[in-house]
């Protein structure tokens, strides 16, 4: 690799920028996913998990379809069975886990658990020797600020008695869910990130939507367990509400908030990109309090401020990284 020349500074740093926004309107739009268990108690976490990821491949086909040829000239048989995993890793069981661990443990603990992700995703990058950032070591001080901004939110909750209204057996069954969609999560991040830095030919948002259509398709075949094996009557209103939301968390969590995603991605180092997942959790604390009609907590406020310090903190590092290797 050829060394870089100090004019590649400002274009590094304005990619850093760039990704480090687009991490932060993708976790806007992912907040809003915590929401959604709330808003649709009534029905089972796989039926909410089928209908958001049935619209998102409807979304997604339909945007593609002017150019699908185009779009999938250069995917094959290996692409295409990566975006399977991908959409299985980050979409169903993330989500179908996510679901069910608000509606058990409560929005802030599960928040606090799948917040984790930018600790482990950063950990997994430097341990798999991502040499496009800082150590281990210097990327501590920031972990440290996320984990204590989560364990804040953690103290708060217990103290509150927030989401426990489920019984022991039942809050345990919700933080076990929630501790599988924090390792289901961060696989995906790891792994979409990987597929990304090794097609640079295929587009962000085409990826995205690929990752749509082969999303869309898993959950075709799950639309008879889930809806026709499933007991319970509802409304016309509330399917009607059920439809609305699913597809309303398509269009912009999936479709929009994956395509920023995948453009922070892109630019940013992997280490870096783990931390911009910290955004989801504030965002989903946010999007809580104005559910709740409530303002924040001390210790909720502490907590958010620690995980926006601890991203910044990241950022900087990064930052210095890049004017660093210039430098020399």
């Amino acid at each position: 690799m050829s060394p870089s020349t100090p004019a590649d500074t400002p274009r590094r740093e304005a990619h850093l920028a760039r990704g480090v926004w687009s991490g932060v309107a993708a976790g806007a739009l992912w907040g809003l996913v915590f929401l959604a268990p709330q808003l649709l108690a009534a029905f089972t976490p796989l039926q909410q998990a089928v209908a958001r990821y049935l619209a998102y491949g409807l979304l997604a086909l339909v945007v593609l379809l002017p150019r699908w040829r185009a779009a999938t000239s250069h995917v094959g048989a290996t692409e295409w069975w990566a975006l399977v995993r991908l959409s299985l890793l980050g979409n169903l069981v993330y989500f179908v886990l996510l679901a069910r661990a608000i509606h058990s443990a409560g929005g802030a603990a599960t928040a606090l658990i799948v917040g984790l992700v930018p600790v482990v995703v950063t950990a997994a990058s430097v341990f798999a020797r991502n040499r496009r950032g800082p150590s281990l070591r210097a990327l501590a001080g920031p972990c440290v600020l996320s984990v204590l901004g989560m364990v804040l939110v953690a103290i708060d909750a217990m103290h509150a008695g927030r989401g426990m209204a489920t019984g022991e057996a039942g809050r345990a069954l919700g933080l076990l869910c929630a501790a599988g969609a924090l390792l289901s999560w961060s696989a995906y991040s790891v792994v979409n990130a990987r597929w990304l830095a090794r097609r640079p030919d295929i587009s962000g948002r085409d990826w995205s939507l690929l990752t749509g259509v082969a999303t869309g398709g898993l959950a075709l075949l799950l639309v008879i367990p889930a809806f026709a094996l499933a007991g319970g009557q509802h409304g016309a209103g509330d399917w009607l509400r059920f439809w609305g939301v699913s597809a309303a968390l398509a269009l912009f969590a999936s479709v929009i908030g994956n395509a920023f995603w995948n453009r922070a991605s892109r630019l940013l180092p992997l280490s870096l990109a783990g931390q911009m997942i910290v955004f989801e959790t504030v965002f989903a604390l946010l999007y809580g309090f104005l559910w709740e009609l409530r303002l924040p907590s001390l210790l909720e406020l502490l907590a958010i401020a620690c995980l926006i310090a601890g991203v910044l903190w990241c950022a900087s590092l990064h930052a210095s990284h890049v004017a660093a290797e210039h430098a020399g």
